[in-house]
């Protein structure tokens, strides 16, 4: 399987379609890859997930988690369901071992430290999403933010912990490179006002990121609104969530939302129709794009 490396990420080509277009991935979509060829032999050659947990001492959910790519595969285990399977065609298996190994790589992100693996899991799945719809009820969107603004609020949260800061200010103005490389990530956002008026870092730091957040409106591959004070209680005021999508072949969506009670990752159908409904309300009751622009460039003005 042809592979690329560019910008220091790992790239893979998609396997089902045998593009050309390689996207910015670390181990995810590897995983994900590899989960889909095991399931698919699996089934192919009638064995159950409780009959292949058996011969491989293991958990049935073990084998779940397995086929849907959240976790990695050591290579004695996949060689041992790869002959139990009947795949025999060495250039099949060759490319089976060769996602296991992507699999098993540490993502890009790893540099940056040790992470909570919710995070981490996050900024994987950004990584591999073809368009990300986001609503942030406090602050700013991080792909959108700037290096002031994001040292302002990570200070905020880990107070008198300065390595611990920079490391997280790296990462995210790392992440921001998945809007500007080859092809770039669609992203959607939409913030509650209150996003624009709390002076975040204090007031130039706060106009400096208006003035950032209207020039990456600008670009074709990003959107944002705001939803406006006049709007009253609306659905968003719930919480922060993001909605992430990528190749229809590759993964369903996956909604990522933030709560007192932890961050939880949703993928059920239901989940995904409550949490898509919710975005279109808030999109529907949200300024247009261009009538957005001229608010925070208007907030951006009376702050001086």
């Amino acid at each position: 399987m042809p592979a690329s490396v560019k910008k220091g990420r790992l790239r893979i080509y998609w396997l089902e379609k045998g593009s050309d277009v390689p996207r910015a991935s670390g181990p995810t979509i590897a995983r994900w890859q590899l989960g889909r060829q095991i399931k698919a032999a699996r089934e192919a050659a009638r064995i159950t997930q409780i009959e292949i947990a058996e011969v491989l001492a293991c958990s049935e959910s073990k084998i779940y988690k397995l086929e849907a790519g959240d976790v990695g595969i050591n290579r004695g285990d996949l060689i041992v369901m790869l002959d139990r399977y009947g795949i025999t065609d060495e250039q099949r298996r060759l490319t089976i071992f060769d996602l296991q190994q992507q699999g098993k790589q540490r993502g890009w992100w790893a540099k940056y430290g040790q992470l909570p693996s919710n995070y981490s899991m996050y900024v994987g799945l950004e990584g591999a999403a073809v368009e990300v719809k986001n609503f942030e009820l406090a602050v700013v969107p991080g792909l959108l933010q700037t290096e002031e603004y994001a040292h302002a609020i990570t200070s905020a949260a880990w107070p008198g912990q300065e390595d611990e800061v920079r490391r997280r200010v790296e990462l995210r103005m790392a992440r921001q490179a998945c809007l500007t490389e080859d092809p770039p990530l669609k992203f959607w956002g939409i913030v509650d006002e209150g996003v624009l008026h709390r002076r975040t870092g204090g007031a130039e730091v706060m106009r400096a990121q208006l003035r950032h957040l209207i020039d990456l409106s600008k670009r074709p591959n990003i959107e944002l609104q705001v939803v406006p004070f006049g709007e009253g209680w609306h659905p968003g005021a719930i919480g922060s969530f993001s909605i992430l999508e990528f190749p229809e072949d590759v993964h369903s969506p996956v909604a990522y939302v933030v709560s007192q009670a932890g961050d939880a990752y949703l993928e059920r159908e239901d989940d995904m129709r409550r949490v898509t409904l919710t975005y279109t309300h808030l999109h529907a009751a949200a300024l247009s794009a261009s009538k957005s622009r001229d608010l925070i460039a208007a907030i951006a003005r009376d702050l001086g």
